[in-house]
């Protein structure tokens, strides 16, 4: 008797997304999106973006809405202050806006350079208008980044969903 292995929780969120009608992601390489961004870049239906720096993807999710499409931005919390000024392009243009954020700095964090960052992530995104919503467990993930769609497609909300090292691991140095 075969078995077939349940999929993941990345199988399980590329699907959601693609199901919401997602045919954009602007990415940074991150080895916490790996599986998602792989899987764009394989899938003939979608746009997989690769980005020099994070505020450029702003204007890629920006610019899908404007053209009829929805895109995510794919970004390391590292990357967060980068976004800064392009976020109020998106909060002053009331776009809806959808950023999944791998963290760094919080749960068994071993590297000091990542604290700065990670825990002024949450507060910055807040402070340009972004509802914050963090995911710890495997099996949230889909139940948040499914609330997340919803506030951004039906609500017309930006929201960053925070992929927390509790769900990632922490790195090892």
């Amino acid at each position: 008797m075969t078995t077939v292995a349940s999929p993941t929780w990345q199988e399980d969120l590329y699907r959601l997304l693609r199901e919401h009608g997602i045919t954009q992601f602007a990415y940074v390489p991150d080895a916490g999106h790996r599986h998602l961004i792989d899987t764009a870049l394989e899938d003939p239906e979608v746009h997989a973006i690769p980005l020099s720096t994070e505020e450029e993807g702003v204007g890629v999710v920006a610019g899908a809405y404007f053209g009829g499409e929805q895109g995510v931005l794919l970004m390391q919390s590292s990357g967060v202050g980068n976004t800064i000024n392009f976020l109020s392009l998106i909060q002053h243009c009331q776009i809806p806006f959808l950023t999944l954020v791998t963290m760094r700095g919080d749960y068994g964090e071993q590297n000091p350079w990542q604290f700065a960052m990670g825990q002024a992530v949450e507060p910055t995104l807040q402070a340009m208008g972004l509802i914050t919503l963090r995911t710890d467990a495997p099996e949230d993930v889909s139940r948040t980044v499914e609330a997340a769609l919803g506030m951004v497609n039906r609500g017309g909300r930006s929201v960053a969903v925070l992929l927390t090292q509790r769900l990632l691991g922490a790195k090892k140095f």
